[in-house]
Formats: C-alpha cells, structure tokens, sequence
C-alpha cells in the first residue's frame, strides 16, 4: 500500500524565545548602523564603516529571520542559503573599502573610533548573549548567533584598532581590523551556505523516500 503521509519534518514552531531575541537584536543593530554609520565617516575609519555595514547586514538577517519562522526547513534553508552570501559578499565589500581606504593614506580618528567601538562592543556582546542559546539550531537560527558573535569580535578590533592608531599615529591598525572583519564575513558566510546545503539536501532525500 502506497505511503501517502509527508516525509518533510514539520515546520518548527515559532520559538516565542528565539523570536523575542531577534526583535532585541534587530533593534539594536539597526540604531548601531546609523551611530557608525556617522562616527565612521567623522572618524574617516574604515574598520567603523565596515562594522556599520555589518550592523546593516545583520539587521537585514534578522529581519528576514523573523520572516521564515515556522516555514518548512527547505525555505529556512535556503534563505540561510541566501544570509551566508551576503555574508560573504560583505567581506569581499569590506576587503575593497580596506584596500581604497590604505590607498587614500588618511589616518582616522582614534578617541571617535575608541568610544564608537566601545558602544558598539556593548550592544554587540548583548545580542550575542540573547542569542547564544540557539547557536546550535538550524542554519537560520546559526547565522543569526554567528552574526552576532563575529561583530562582538569586530568590535573588539575596532577598540585595540583605536589604541593602535592613537599610539602610533599611523592608519595601519585601522586596515589590518578592516580585513579580520572581511575575513570573518568570508569564514562566516561559508560556515552557513555549507549548513544550510547540507539541510536543503536532507529536505530532497526525505521527499524521495
């Protein structure tokens, strides 16, 4: 007798948790996008302008993750799918601004990056707290830990960045931030495409059985 019952696992119902925390960290980086946004440009600093993007990247994730709460895996999948590119199309973004920034030679402002990345070190490391608790979910709920997570870790370069600058002079410490951060977007965009492949590719086996 022929199976006529659905292979797909349920859609996971929306965590009331897992949701809260993506409204908090929403938030929070949206109103971080725009303080670096504008410190960065005062600043003339690239690892500020490259976080403010991140913030803005980030806040665009959990956006689209509150979106696909409780969809099927196959639609979280692919729009963690779509979440680890940008990732990574982020840090090929930031490795060029990087790149423009050590061309131009102007060294950025190190009290304005100081206290910035202080600020943003704090909400970053809020989010990654709230969120930590799902890192080991689906690749959506990974990308978003992984988001916060590498800009807490950012954020922490743009402050030993700052003290760089202010104790040399030189812009430098600036570029060398810029291009860990592009990295991490690159190592962090890989790590989700990978899962969330690999689930797209669950979802198939299971509609042939």
């Amino acid at each position: 007798m022929a199976c006529t019952c659905s292979h797909e696992p349920a859609p996971q119902k929306p965590h009331s948790k897992f949701r809260t925390a993506l409204w908090i960290a929403l938030i929070i980086n949206i109103v971080m996008f725009i303080v670096e946004l504008i410190g960065g440009a005062y600043a003339h600093s690239s690892a500020l302008w490259a976080d403010s993007l991140d913030f803005f990247g980030d806040a665009v994730n959990y956006g689209v993750s509150l979106a696909v709460l409780g969809m099927s895996l196959y639609w979280r999948a692919s729009v963690a799918l779509l979440k680890g590119i940008t990732m990574a199309l982020f840090g090929f973004m930031v490795m060029g601004k990087a790149i423009y920034a050590y061309l131009q030679g102007i060294p950025p402002e190190a009290i304005t990056m100081g206290f910035i990345g202080g600020l943003a070190l704090i909400a970053n490391v809020t989010a990654a707290v709230i969120l930590y608790a799902f890192r080991d979910g689906d690749s959506n709920m990974q990308s978003v830990w992984l988001c916060s997570r590498n800009d807490a870790i950012g954020n922490v370069a743009v402050i030993l960045a700052a003290i760089g600058v202010f104790g040399t002079g030189s812009m430098l410490p600036d570029i060398v931030v810029a291009v860990i951060m592009a990295i991490l977007g690159l190592s962090g965009g890989y790590q989700v495409m990978k899962k969330a492949l690999q689930e797209r590719e669950t979802y198939k086996n299971l509609e042939q059985v």
